[in-house]
């Protein structure tokens, strides 16, 4: 273990920056990581979050799972410890997306096998230029995990997803995003600054209709019309009748900017 933490989060005017900080092994998942991601993800689920920045210390965003670390287990014991490391990403993953707080990705250099499924799994994925993706599971002989079977197919179609998990071929990131796969790409000197807007302005918005939407589409995703109907239907009853639904719309009656930071006088 290493003497600093494999990831941080500080938060400030309600945002989280959660920060994966294994420059050295462009932020390869081993258990720590994976764990140190697992807590991140629990303290952004606390009232005064309203937004999550997720990065990569250095040069890259995340290289995937740490194969020297991998390697250094055998038999039952690699299965045990892969184990540990899956359930820890795969709780952080889990939380990340049943939070309210919008969840925004920086992404630079190079993305790949979990790494891909970190940065698809956020709702705005903003990529540096230089930023390259690749799969490599079925390269070394694993499969999938992270959830790149899950997004990848609703993101891309079932053809294309298969496309890139069986091929492991490369792409850059003005592919990524005409696939799809990302939201934005920007030149690498403005991807930490744009970020930063991208996600302070999402902290100043309505929260708890951020998190409804996200759980709509997520739910979508998977089910029928007309479930998804009475969903919407229920939500937006809801959302309409709470502290953010009745300033939103006295704001725009009001023809003035909606205030839906909490006051000091209220809770964080």
């Amino acid at each position: 273990m290493s003497a600093l933490p494999a990831v941080t989060v500080e938060v400030e005017d309600h945002v989280a920056h959660v920060v994966m900080r294994r420059a050295a092994r462009g932020n390869a998942i081993d258990l720590e990581l994976a764990r140190g991601l697992r807590t991140a993800a629990r303290r952004c689920l606390d009232e005064d979050v309203r937004a999550v920045l997720l990065r990569g210390e250095g040069r890259s965003f995340c290289v995937g799972g740490d194969l020297r670390e991998f390697s250094s287990f055998h038999g039952d014991a690699l299965k045990e410890h892969l184990n540990e490391v899956t359930d820890a990403l795969h709780e952080a993953l889990r939380t990340f997306l049943a939070m309210d707080a919008p969840l925004v990705a920086e992404v630079r250099g190079a993305v790949a096998g979990a790494g891909v499924g970190l940065a698809t799994a956020a709702d705005l994925t903003i990529a540096s230029a230089d930023a390259t993706f690749v799969l490599a599971y079925t390269g070394i002989g694993y499969t999938p995990d992270a959830g790149t079977t899950w997004t990848l197919p609703r993101l891309l179609g079932p053809k294309r997803a298969l496309e890139l998990l069986l091929t492991n071929r490369r792409i850059s990131a003005p592919e990524a995003a005409d696939l799809g796969l990302v939201t934005a790409v920007v030149d690498p000197g403005r991807l930490q600054e744009e970020t930063e807007r991208v996600t302070a302005t999402l902290a100043e918005g309505a929260t708890r209709a951020f998190g409804a939407t996200r759980r709509l589409v997520l739910a979508g995703l998977s089910g029928g019309l007309d479930a998804q109907l009475d969903r919407e239907a229920r939500s937006v009853a809801e959302a309409a009748a709470s502290p953010e639904g009745v300033e939103g719309v006295a704001a725009f009656l009001g023809k003035r900017p909606a205030q839906f930071l909490p006051t000091r006088s209220e809770p964080a």
